[in-house]
């Protein structure tokens, strides 16, 4: 049950993600600073990368974390391509990929880091 919830809510996020990253946002609340798409793109790609790390987490095999996380990436990596090509009001920006990167970073050590927790 729980773990069906958990697919459920990775996938709809993903899609969410996906619909966010390609529409035109322009009433984004702002958070005061100068680098706030850098923040909102952090936070996505914690609360992806701990979705999916954690859905993954009860498998057997040691490397999962390595797929989910190197999808993750690739995946934000594809969606600011795509972004780029199919909206021409938005930009490919590396600053993004690195705001992203540090997200799946967060998202995976945090999910990682409770999975421990919970096996104590």
């Amino acid at each position: 049950m729980v773990k069906k919830l958990l697919l459920t809510a990775s996938i709809g996020y993903t899609i969410v993600l996906i619909i966010v990253s390609l529409v035109n946002l322009n009433s984004v609340p702002s958070l005061g600073s100068s680098f706030d798409d850098k923040i909102y793109h952090c936070i996505a790609y914690l609360v992806l990368a701990f979705l999916w790390m954690t859905y993954f987490k009860p498998s057997s095999k040691k490397y999962i974390r390595v797929i989910v996380f190197t999808c993750v990436i690739l995946f934000g990596i594809i969606l600011e391509l795509i972004q780029h090509i199919l909206n021409p009001n938005r930009t490919y920006d590396n600053y993004d990929l690195m705001a992203n990167c540090i997200g799946v970073l967060l998202g995976t050590l945090i999910a990682i880091r409770l999975h421990i927790i919970t096996l104590k």
